[in-house]
């Protein structure tokens, strides 16, 4: 199904959803396609949402090259590693663990071959949509090191924040019609 179709079908308590969406990605002055898109794509594989990301990885596709999407689900897949291991250290009050090798392979994070800004704003993006408070610092760091504004940071996160919201309306909307509840 097309996004235009799963937009336009979200339900009335998702309105602000969809004009969100519309303005974010329709309406997009920010972002660079391969910024927006790369969000897009990031945002969608961390929803884990079956009807939401391949909507969005087909409309991806009309508008950034295959890299650029192999690129951004490479930052999804090493963040939805990297934000469980990295919270996990923030969170426990063991500080050991800190001191202890991640030993984790993370050789996509060199080998992406997509704009390495955009590579660290796709993954701030995923830490942000997974709660990784340190994921969110490291990431955010690099790119404001390297002159990214406030306003772009923040246009990423608004725009995986949605992206994941619909995701949830989505698989929520799909769960009740499949399961009735009983009265």
């Amino acid at each position: 199904m097309s996004i235009d179709t799963l937009i336009d079908g979200l339900p009335a308590y998702a309105k602000d959803l969809k004009l969100n969406y519309s303005t974010l990605v329709r309406q997009n002055t920010e972002l660079s396609p391969s910024q927006l898109w790369g969000t897009v794509v990031a945002s969608a594989l961390a929803t884990r949402s079956e009807s939401l990301t391949p909507a969005l990885l087909e409309e991806a596709a009309k508008h950034v090259d295959a890299q650029t999407i192999e690129a951004a689900k490479t930052a999804a897949a090493l963040m939805g590693m990297n934000n469980i291991f990295y919270r996990f250290l923030h969170l426990s009050s063991n500080e050991k663990y800190a001191t202890l090798p991640a030993r984790l392979r993370m050789n996509g994070m060199r080998t992406h071959g997509a704009d390495h800004i955009d590579f660290e704003l796709w993954s701030l993006a995923v830490s942000a949509l997974n709660g990784c408070g340190k994921c969110i610092d490291s990431h955010e760091k690099v790119i404001r090191d390297k002159g990214v504004t406030e306003e772009i940071i923040l246009a990423v996160v608004r725009l995986a924040s949605v992206v994941h919201a619909i995701g949830v309306v989505l698989d929520a909307e799909r769960v009740a019609v499949a399961e009735p509840v009983a009265v």
